[in-house]
């Protein structure tokens, strides 16, 4: 008999509940371009078809033997009591098939127990049966999996440019062909550019990423379908046949994630998600890179779509067209989040924590920091370490104006350059919060304003500490009752483009919030832009 008629005849006898040694009341099969696979109530049975397709080898017994033990051991990095082992599937003399001997080994199976459906992180979603502890105890779970999971030379070279660049590249030129049919060649065209400029401006931001050891052996294939909230969670479904489909930054991983959530709609749950992740593992980084893998990961799900196509039957074509489509404007979309460039303004009375948070900010997300306390004594070439009374001297209200006009100026040369920017400086009066909304309309640009607000007590204990110190800032606990009844309220802003922070509490925790929130606040403007 040949090997497709034997393989025809197993997944038949598969399909019936006598085939198996428990009791079974229905079966159902799946296919997956690489698997076959059988539920039949309490367990599942997954085997490997015998395919060679470049990037994995299923061809002989043997590989399939291992691929299996392979799928028990990675998957049980992230669920428990789910992956119960590599059975053997036996062909007997008279040619039936059976789970258990005496007969030749024809074939292997991975074992698996059958999560109900109704625990699957999308079902779960869309029964609306989703709860914001859930949502964290999954940040946690995947913090602490990528702290522990595998590191080593050889898996931070899939970190660097050149791996990424090449991936990256392998996948436009798989795509070309579907472009002026399925893809549209205009947003194509800039997915493309702005993804190859991002890798060459931002080489450091890859190499720091590298340096700090966050580049691991994930999961590879992290989607809602291969999440349940069944016994605590369970993570299922990693890619075992090809390591370097699992090697990389986290954050491509977490970014995975975070678009097949928004694929289905849920653009909420998606942020929500994204920021238990950085909370739990403080990589706070990743909102530098989220965008920039979400795009890749969005393209990655456009090529399986597209490539689907050609055998589709004509029902399945439709889905398939509709789904190209969807991951197509995804793609786009989070292009133009990390391809515009954005201007972060803190804002806020001082020693109200935003030169700080301002640092954070900055430091995290990689921008060009322009600092009022810094331009000003540029400017005027103040190099004493002289007090200088609020409203005198160097910070009259014609000065202030000609600091604030020099940090504007340096602003539109950076965000001409395609670079985002951080002002920080009290913005105290609406008319230069007014300049920088105006300078982000006419460039195209984002806008986020965090206003820093605390209370008086902490402002005056603050005030007080700087007595006997000599910084940047002038600001000294005298000036305050004239500095807060000069500061005119922040109720001007557009609500997508301002934000509060209390920086009264912990800075982790005003720090997170602050790039959590202004994440939300480009996606905002970016969805109205295009």
């Amino acid at each position: 008999m040949k090997k497709k008629d034997t393989l025809s005849k197993l997944y038949r006898e598969m399909a019936s509940p006598s085939f198996y040694p428990h009791t079974v009341l229905q079966v159902t099969r799946k296919e997956t371009h690489i698997s076959a696979v059988f539920l039949t109530g309490d367990f599942v049975y997954k085997l490997k078809k015998p395919l060679d397709l470049g990037f994995l080898n299923f061809r002989s017994l043997s590989d399939r033997h291992h691929f299996c033990r392979q799928e028990i051991l990675l998957n049980r990095r992230l669920s428990s009591g789910v992956y119960l082992g590599v059975v053997a599937i036996y062909q007997k003399p008279d040619g039936s098939f059976s789970l258990e001997g005496p007969g030749t080994i024809m074939e292997y199976a991975v074992k698996m127990r059958q999560l109900p459906d109704a625990a699957a992180f999308r079902n779960r979603l869309q029964a609306q049966k989703m709860r914001l502890g859930l949502i964290n105890a999954l940040g946690k779970k995947l913090a602490a999996f990528y702290e522990k999971s595998a590191s080593s030379p050889e898996i931070d070279r899939f970190g660097s440019r050149d791996v990424i660049s090449a991936n990256m590249e392998e996948n436009f030129t798989q795509l070309a062909s579907f472009v002026g049919t399925i893809i549209d060649p205009e947003k194509w065209e800039f997915i493309c550019q702005v993804s190859r400029t991002f890798l060459n401006l931002r080489g450091n931001l890859f190499e720091t990423r590298i340096a700090s050891g966050r580049i691991r052996d994930g999961h590879g294939d992290l989607r809602t379908d291969h999440v349940y909230f069944y016994r605590g969670i369970q993570i299922i479904d990693c890619i075992e046949f090809n390591d370097r489909f699992r090697y990389g930054d986290v954050i491509s991983d977490i970014a995975f994630l975070h678009m097949d959530l928004d694929h289905y709609g849920l653009p909420t749950w998606s942020t929500t998600f994204l920021a238990a992740y950085v909370e739990f593992s403080k990589d706070r980084q990743a909102y530098a890179l989220v965008d920039f893998y979400a795009a890749y990961r969005a393209i990655v799900r456009l090529k399986v779509s597209c490539l689907s196509l050609s055998a589709a039957e004509p029902k399945k074509r439709n889905d398939l067209m509709s789904d190209a489509r969807l991951y197509m404007d995804q793609a786009y979309r989070y292009s133009v989040q990390f391809g515009r460039p954005t201007i972060w303004m803190t804002c806020g009375l001082p020693a109200s924590g935003k030169s700080a948070l301002a640092q954070g900010i900055a430091e995290t997300l990689v921008l060009y920091k322009i600092q009022s306390d810094a331009v000003r004594k540029e400017i005027f070439d103040k190099t004493d370490e002289q007090i200088v009374p609020y409203d005198d001297g160097i910070y009259r209200a014609g000065m202030r104006d000609r600091v604030y006009a020099q940090m504007l100026a340096v602003a539109q040369d950076k965000l001409r350059a395609g670079e985002s920017v951080l002002m920080d400086a009290t913005f105290s009066r609406r008319k230069w919060r007014e300049a920088a909304r105006l300078l982000a309309h006419d460039l195209n640009a984002n806008l986020i304003c965090v206003e820093c607000i605390c209370r008086e007590e902490t402002l005056r204990k603050r005030l007080e500490a700087r007595k006997n110190g000599i910084g940047l800032s002038d600001a000294r606990l005298v000036h305050l009752p004239k500095m807060t009844a000069e500061f005119e309220a922040v109720d001007e802003m557009p609500s997508d483009m301002h934000l509060r922070v209390d920086t009264d509490q912990d800075f982790d925790k005003s720090l997170n919030i602050a790039l959590s929130r202004g994440y939300d606040l480009k996606c905002r403007q970016v969805k109205q832009r295009i």
